[in-house]
């Protein structure tokens, strides 16, 4: 088959990714193996086999890490209960939180202690929000959809909402219409929840879309950002798989196919998709090339203590 292929850009790694995986990864060298880590660091199985490998002990409980060890918490953040109780096992901590997901934190924190309830647009059962959710002791309500936003049981007073930061742009907008219109004082973030990385991957996506029979994402099926990506494409009428790798390809898939667009979820490396380029070329792509798009040079600081000086 001949197959021509247009690379998203960007695409792959967001600067709190890229923050995350080298806490751990430097705080396994500055402190040895094991180092726990709360959850998955970020949700991608090759970067958490890695770094498995490397000496990373994963846990989804701080009762699994033995007292005075060392434990990162994870890019999704955490409640202000685990904290309480990293503090009590005694634990050294380094908080891989996305500072993104940081500034959502101090939201949810500022806007309770000003008297405000808080409606949080997110997926439940997701780490970040329980982690956002856990700020506070009360006064917060999920919401997913716009049927929640018109069941949604508040008491009488002011309103605030925040989003999680990788929902799908456009849905968010819906569900924040809805809320607007059902509570027309609601009072919104000073600066979007929605963070800088998803809003770029869900606007090339969107370029890419028109140009191509076919998109695939690459990046794990329970990494929102990378379901988010495979959805846009959807919406736009174009077929799209969410694949984790090369070896999840299926050649049926591109009998009619001429053109595939191919993006990667912020928590999927890069050489993930070069190994779908290759698997592509082998199988008679002839043609790669990068679509135009905004190129990302933004970076977070480590936190005290594994200073990239070290």
């Amino acid at each position: 088959m001949s197959l021509e292929i247009s690379l998203a850009q960007p695409r792959g790694f967001c600067a709190g990714v890229d923050r995350a995986i080298e806490i751990v990864e430097r705080a396994l060298v500055q402190f040895g193996a094991p180092i726990y880590v709360k959850h998955e660091i970020v949700h991608n199985k090759t970067v958490v086999n890695d770094l498995r490998e490397k000496g990373a002990i994963f846990v989804d409980e701080l009762e699994d890490v033995p007292a005075g060890s060392t434990v990162v918490f994870s890019a999704h953040g955490v409640s202000q209960e685990v904290r309480t109780q990293a503090e009590g096992l005694g634990l050294k901590v380094f908080d891989a939180t996305c500072p993104l997901v940081t500034k959502v934190h101090v939201e949810v924190a500022k806007m309770r202690a000003q008297g405000c309830r808080i409606v949080m647009i997110g997926h439940k059962g997701h780490p970040e929000v329980e982690g956002t959710m856990g700020q506070v002791q009360d006064g917060i309500y999920l919401v997913e959809t716009e049927e929640d936003v018109l069941r949604l049981d508040v008491p009488e007073g002011p309103l605030a909402y925040v989003t999680q930061t990788t929902l799908s742009v456009d849905d968010a907008s819906r569900v924040i219409a809805a809320l607007k219109t059902r509570f027309p004082g609601i009072r919104e973030p000073k600066k979007v929840d929605i963070c800088y990385a998803t809003q770029n991957r869900q606007d090339a996506v969107k370029f890419m879309a028109k140009r191509v029979d076919m998109v695939l994402v690459v990046g794990s099926p329970s990494s929102s950002n990378s379901n988010r990506l495979r959805e846009v494409a959807e919406k736009l009428g174009v077929p799209a798989q969410l694949i984790e790798n090369a070896d999840c390809l299926q050649r049926e898939w591109f009998t009619e196919v001429k053109h595939i667009g191919l993006t990667a979820g912020a928590s999927a490396p890069e050489h993930l998709v070069q190994a779908v380029i290759a698997r592509l070329k082998e199988w008679g792509a002839n043609s790669v090339r990068t679509l135009e798009g905004v190129e990302e040079n933004i970076s977070f600081p480590l936190p005290k203590g594994l200073n990239r000086q070290d």
